[in-house]
């Protein structure tokens, strides 16, 4: 569990950080949800990454396992959550003090995780994902 949370928290963290630089800079929607996305993805294993090495794993070898655990975890938190970001009507044009812009950021973050959380346990049932990880914890 703490390898998923490790994942679904700086996922979390990177998302929201793009969605406000890129709102607050009023850059358009897709160079917005570009930056949200790559920065999900670099807090999403960079999480893992510090755990694993400080378990005492070398950095290459912490990467392969982050991005082993993290990469589909990742994708599918980013695809429904910015899926729902994109279709919520106002929500990409809202700006960073309206209720909307964070009501569809965090809504998009409720459905992703309800949606991710048994893809996880599929895979962690599998040996595959964030399970390359339980032993580092």
């Amino acid at each position: 569990m703490k390898a998923t949370l490790h994942c679904l928290t700086g996922c979390a963290i990177g998302e929201i950080l793009g969605m406000v630089i890129g709102t607050a800079l009023l850059w358009d929607n897709v160079p917005t949800m570009a930056l949200a996305i790559t920065l999900a993805f670099i807090f999403g294993y960079s999480f893992t990454l510090f755990a694993v090495v400080r378990a005492g794993v070398s950095l290459k070898a912490a990467i392969k396992v982050a991005l082993a655990a993290d990469t589909v975890s990742i994708a599918v938190m980013e695809l429904v959550d910015n899926a729902i970001i994109a279709l919520t009507p106002g929500a990409m044009d809202a700006h960073l003090s309206d209720g909307l812009f964070w009501s569809a950021l965090l809504g998009g973050f409720a459905v992703a995780f309800v949606i991710t959380t048994p893809v996880n346990k599929w895979m962690i049932g599998r040996g595959k994902g964030h399970a390359v990880v339980h032993a580092y914890h």
